[in-house]
């Protein structure tokens, strides 16, 4: 039993710092995208990129759960190169990446748009390309909002439960994560090992958020500077 805890924990870990891996380069260019554009778009994938913040976990996660399933053209196709999306772990990787996804792009928007615009147009002056202004002069000027959204989303990937019931299931080991498994011991009435679960995450959400909230105030402080 100490063994499957720990495991499982294990898991959720992963499953979080996996998808805050993927949704790191996607969050610096989606967020560039968005806070330099404009135009219809823009709106769209702004809109689009918003709709996991807006849609009930189990619509986002039933609709993964439809597309990748083998009777699906996608799911069948997926299938040809061994790839599994349903009730895998690399299933609940994509949809942890979809649905984390505002969660990442949004303070990097943000704080790239707050940004004064002399910053980008003394880089050119001084002969630098768009990318290397971007890598070299923006990016170092929003490491508070970057440190932001990596734990924003690592918290909010740790705490899912609808999107990961649907599209991952509760298989002990590959899908089970730390939110099934409080959700499972208590249906088991084993409400023991569903308050050390529930302890577990509560300590680690305090530790989370009392984090970014002091980045939140450094950064405020570094701004008004």
């Amino acid at each position: 039993m100490e063994a499957n805890f720990y495991a499982t924990l294990a898991l959720t870990f992963k499953l979080a710092g996996l998808t805050t891996l993927v949704l790191c380069p996607i969050g610096l260019a989606l967020g560039a995208y968005l806070a330099f554009k404009d135009g219809l778009l823009k709106l769209v994938i702004e809109t689009l990129t918003w709709m996991p913040l807006i849609l009930p976990p189990t619509v986002l996660g039933f609709y993964l759960l439809v597309l990748f399933a083998p009777e699906n053209p996608l799911g069948a196709f997926l299938q040809k190169f061994n790839i599994h999306l349903v009730f895998s772990f690399s299933g609940l990787v994509l949809a942890s990446v979809i649905f984390s996804l505002p969660f990442m792009v949004n303070p990097i928007q943000n704080a790239l748009k707050s940004l004064p615009q002399s910053l980008k147009e003394a880089s050119y002056t001084l002969g630098k390309s768009k990318t290397a202004t971007f890598f070299q002069v923006l990016l170092p000027n929003i490491k508070p909002a970057l440190l932001m959204a990596i734990i924003t989303t690592f918290a909010h990937t740790v705490g899912e439960f609808g999107v990961v019931m649907m599209v991952g299931g509760n298989i002990e080991g590959e899908t089970r994560v730390a939110s099934i498994a409080i959700y499972t011991q208590a249906e088991a009435n084993d409400l023991a090992l569903a308050n050390r679960y529930a302890l577990t995450l509560s300590i680690l959400s305090f530790v989370l958020l009392f984090s970014m909230l002091f980045v939140q105030k450094r950064a405020q402080a570094f701004y008004k500077f």
